[in-house]
């Protein structure tokens, strides 16, 4: 992957920690540990999902002319996570061990495919698309830094 996508593929990677993290916590039943990890876990991946949808797709839209095709179906998946990320928050909340577990294991799987899909696919056709486009390389980055900045990771 060029270095336009290639940092987005390495954030994945710091959103799982922190996600691992949060399930580590709330299996040992040390909530606060896990309401810690899953606060950062989720600006990750809030900020990751952000320099997605407002710079990375609509470079790849404006290039391709493409709406309807791999960033619809990112978007919908987005969708799909922030929604469990709701049920999850509310599960911390109630200290609800049992809640906490189905959701995380549903956006676990939900998360690993969407990776696989963004990675394998939609990744590389943006790669093809946005060659040399410095400007959303340079919003890209700044966008990840930020989320990275804000959820706390070094």
């Amino acid at each position: 992957m060029s270095g336009l996508t290639a940092r987005l593929a390495e954030h994945h990677k710091h959103c799982d920690e922190d996600f691992a993290a949060a399930e580590d916590a709330a299996r040992a039943g040390d909530w606060g540990r896990c309401g810690a990890a899953f606060d950062r876990f989720r600006r990750e991946i809030e900020g990751h999902f952000a320099a997605e949808e407002e710079i990375l797709f609509p470079g790849f839209e404006r290039r391709t002319g493409s709406v309807a095709g791999p960033t619809r179906v990112m978007r919908m998946e987005h969708a799909q996570m922030r929604s469990l990320l709701d049920q999850m928050a509310a599960t911390v909340a109630a200290r609800d061990a049992v809640g906490f577990s189905g959701n995380a294991e549903t956006l676990l799987i939900m998360m690993q495919q969407h990776n696989l899909k963004e990675e394998n696919i939609l990744y590389p056709m943006c790669d093809q698309a946005l060659a040399g486009d410095v400007e959303v390389e340079a919003l890209l980055r700044q966008a990840i830094e930020t989320a990275t900045e804000a959820s706390g990771v070094a």
